[in-house]
Formats: C-alpha cells, sequence, structure tokens
C-alpha cells in the first residue's frame, strides 16, 4: 500500500516560503525607504544650493534704496569724499575769514610726532599779513599735556616757519618742535601768533 505524506502546517517547507516572501516584502520597503532619503536629501541640497546662490543679493538692496530717498539726505553715508569736513565751517570759520583772512587752519602729527605742523590758506593778504609777521612768535599750547611748544630753529635755514609776504589763494605752514611727544593725536590745540589765536583745533 502506498503511504502519501502530507507536511503539516508549521512544516519546514511552509516556513522557508514564508520567510522569503517577508525578506521580499522587507526588501522593497527598504527600498521605498531609500528613495523617500534620497528624495528628501536631493530637495535640502538644492535648498541650500539656491539659498547660497540668492544671499548674496540680499545686501545690495539697501544701497539700491538709499538714492531714492528725498533731498540725498540718507544717500549721503554711503558716499566718500577724499577731502576732511571743515571744522570751521560755521561762526568760527566766518571769524578767521572775516578777520584774518585765512581759512582751512590744520594741525597735523608728523615726522611720527616729532614735530606739529599747523598749515592754514590765504584768503586775504593784508589781514593774514601778522600770522608770517617775524616779530611775532608762534607757539603751540596744550592745556591737555601741559605743554607749550615752539618753532625750532635750524643752523643755516633758520626758525621752520615761513615768513614770506603771504599771497592770497596760497597755503602756509609753522612747524613746532613736540620732544618727547607730549603732543599726541585727538589733543585740542591752541595756536598763538600775536593777536592771532586760533582755539581748539584738533590734532590730526
Amino acid at each position: 500500500m502506498t503511504r502519501w505524506l502530507h507536511s503539516p502546517p508549521g512544516s519546514t517547507r511552509t516556513t522557508s516560503t514564508g520567510s522569503v516572501a517577508g525578506l521580499r516584502l522587507a526588501a522593497g520597503r527598504l527600498r521605498a525607504a531609500a528613495t523617500t532619503v534620497a528624495f528628501v536629501a536631493g530637495f535640502l541640497a538644492a535648498a541650500s544650493t539656491a539659498a547660497q546662490t540668492t544671499a548674496p543679493a540680499t545686501p545690495a538692496s539697501p544701497k539700491q534704496a538709499a538714492p531714492v530717498a528725498q533731498g540725498g539726505e540718507k544717500a549721503a553715508p554711503g558716499r566718500h569724499s577724499p577731502y576732511r569736513p571743515d571744522r570751521f565751517a560755521g561762526r568760527a570759520g566766518t571769524y578767521y575769514r572775516l578777520v584774518w583772512g585765512v581759512d582751512s587752519l590744520g594741525v597735523k602729527w608728523a615726522e611720527s610726532g616729532e614735530v606739529i605742523r599747523f598749515t592754514y590758506r590765504v584768503l586775504d593778504a593784508a589781514k593774514a599779513k601778522a600770522l608770517n609777521d617775524k616779530k611775532f612768535e608762534p607757539s603751540l599750547i596744550d592745556p591737555q599735556a601741559g605743554v607749550k611748544l615752539v618753532v625750532p630753529s635750524m643752523e643755516n635755514v633758520g626758525q621752520l616757519r615761513q615768513t614770506a609776504a603771504p599771497e592770497e589763494g596760497k597755503a602756509y605752514w609753522i612747524v613746532f618742535s613736540n620732544k618727547g611727544r607730549l603732543v599726541k593725536r585727538g589733543h585740542h590745540v591752541n595756536v598763538v601768533i600775536g593777536a592771532f589765536h586760533a582755539d581748539g583745533l584738533v590734532v590730526d
């Protein structure tokens, strides 16, 4: 008699088939997850590239808007002038021009601070004559440092100042010795030449 063998539920054959199906299902899910991750990564990379590309254009917008301001008031900060502002553009400037015939007064720290140079421009030669007069000894007073500087004399040269008759439209200078560099940049100083007084000049 021939016997037929039937595999009971849970046998090795049935389990193997189920395992293969499960592995296939898991592999499909992994592939789907990998595709999703790749899509998200690509989207983030594209967004980052777009942000980097458009970022430099952002700072340009304020510069474009500034010239549109009425009266040009907001456009002024963007402008750069090679000329320093006139510190005596107001009442003080008017006084020096009308009384002494000079403008563009300046004091500069020169030669590594060894000397201080006072400069001015002549507008009216007759009024500015006193500034070039040899009879008047120039001095530079620094209240902050508590010193009074004088014009040095050099052999075969004389005092380091211009004493020729002033001419309108020309700039002139006087050099003061700053031994010990006591007068420093930013100090407010007074220049005295006879009756001429220029107070509160800032050392550049």
